[in-house]
């Protein structure tokens, strides 16, 4: 899940009308190579050129196919797949954020992988991403980077400061005060963004929806209780004040890695941005930790990344070389090499090798994934998030109470799953 991340690579959007026929390109006079479209979705400075490498290994492996490469903005890349697919003239393979994917399968837009080379070693994969890459039984993607949440903390402050890793959000608050009082900087600077409160509402035991019962939850009692932690950790000694301009995310990304602040919440895809920080040259001194438990003692953060899919449009020759291609990127040694150059979490075991697991970032994230919630299989739930971002950002900013924003995101909610009661 990359939130926050401005568009690094806007000429992309320049290329897509004579790129996006993928389906129907054959790349060359009959008989020749098929050219298929690969959609990345990636930042296009720290991990397209690792992609790039591979495609170049693809071909070099694969001489009746090619690959046409082009970088999409991860935040324009879900509303141009959606239009492109929906006038036939999509890209052959896209890479998808977990969320995109059953919502797209729902649309008819992806082709099912079942029974396919793409998910031929499908037992390597993290059970979990398997799941998550299903729509009504039936898997649309392959996993190809995962991620989640962690509590990340400066050693050497929380060592100055005499702390250790907190367990609990209770706990968090007393370190952030000792941090504050200890060396001058600010314990803890939390996020306004929905994505990043919704380990508040898994240390509840609640969810913005009950799949299940087909019900919306999120003014339940549990789910208010853990907003009402999120929102309590914007004010107090330690605790930075909530940042609510458009530049909140870079703004809080730029204190920790600086060692002006202690401790955020934030996943592996800065892995890299946090080592060319000046508090983190010496990359040992990055702590990564459990999200804090809320006060049901349970603890936890949602499960993101991206799986590569299929266009169910494009026809046989092209749908063929896309499997091959999507087998060739989630296999173990292309893992093990994204792993390397791009800090990413590989999504089968047998990528986690000792090399990989050197990289301290990465060993660290790997022990906090066994806490990470999948997310239910519901097209809409991404979509969720939108209403939720722009009341948080309301309520942290004091514009509105909980109450009301919390009501008010419900209103908008319902309109996303109509289907679904209060």
């Amino acid at each position: 899940m990359r939130r926050g991340i401005a568009a690094t690579a806007l000429v992309a959007s320049l290329a897509l009308a004579a790129t996006a026929c993928g389906g129907s390109d054959s790349g060359g006079e009959a008989g020749g190579p098929v050219t298929i479209t690969w959609w990345d979705t990636s930042n296009a400075t720290n991990e397209a050129p690792t992609y790039k490498a591979l495609v170049k290994e693809f071909e070099a492996a694969h001489k009746d196919i090619k690959v046409n490469y082009v970088n999409v903005p991860f935040d324009q890349a879900q509303n141009k797949f959606d239009t492109a697919a929906g006038s036939k003239g999509a890209p052959d393979v896209l890479r998808s954020e977990v969320g995109w994917t059953p919502a797209f399968a729902k649309k008819g837009f992806f082709a099912p992988l079942d029974g396919t080379e793409a998910l031929a070693e499908q037992d390597k994969f993290q059970p979990s991403l398997i799941e998550q890459a299903k729509y009504e039984g039936k898997t649309y993607g392959v996993p190809f980077t995962t991620d989640t949440l962690a509590l990340v903390y400066n050693k050497a402050l929380f060592e100055k400061a005499g702390v250790e890793a907190p367990k609990t959000w209770d706990d968090l608050k007393k370190a952030a005060a000792t941090v504050k009082d200890k060396t001058g900087v600010d314990g803890y600077w939390g996020s306004t963004q929905a994505y990043y409160a919704q380990s508040f509402l898994y240390g509840e035991g609640a969810d913005t929806v009950d799949v299940a019962a087909k019900k919306i939850t999120v003014t339940s009692p549990e789910a208010k209780k853990g907003y009402g932690t999120w929102q309590g950790l914007f004010k107090g000694k330690g605790l930075h004040k909530a940042d609510t301009t458009a530049d909140a995310y870079a703004h809080i990304q730029e204190a920790f890695v600086s060692g002006k602040v202690a401790s955020i919440v934030q996943g592996p895809w800065e892995i890299t941005n946090f080592y060319k920080g000046s508090a983190f040259k010496d990359k040992n001194n990055l702590g990564i930790a459990t999200v804090p438990a809320g006060s049901t003692g349970k603890a936890g953060a949602p499960t993101g990344g991206h799986n590569l899919s299929v266009y169910a449009g494009s026809d046989k020759a092209h749908q063929e070389a896309s499997l091959k291609f999507v087998k060739f990127m989630t296999s173990a040694k292309a893992q093990e090499t994204i792993a390397l150059k791009n800090s990413t979490l590989p999504t089968r075991e047998d990528a986690y090798t000792a090399e990989v697991k050197a990289d301290p970032g990465i060993a660290g994230y790997q022990g906090v994934l066994s806490a990470a919630q999948p997310r239910p299989a519901l097209p809409e739930y991404s979509s969720l998030w939108g209403p939720l971002d722009d009341e948080l950002i309301e309520i942290a900013g004091g514009k509105e109470s909980l109450d009301k924003g919390l009501g008010d995101a419900e209103t908008a909610i319902t309109k996303l799953v109509p289907d679904f009661s209060k």
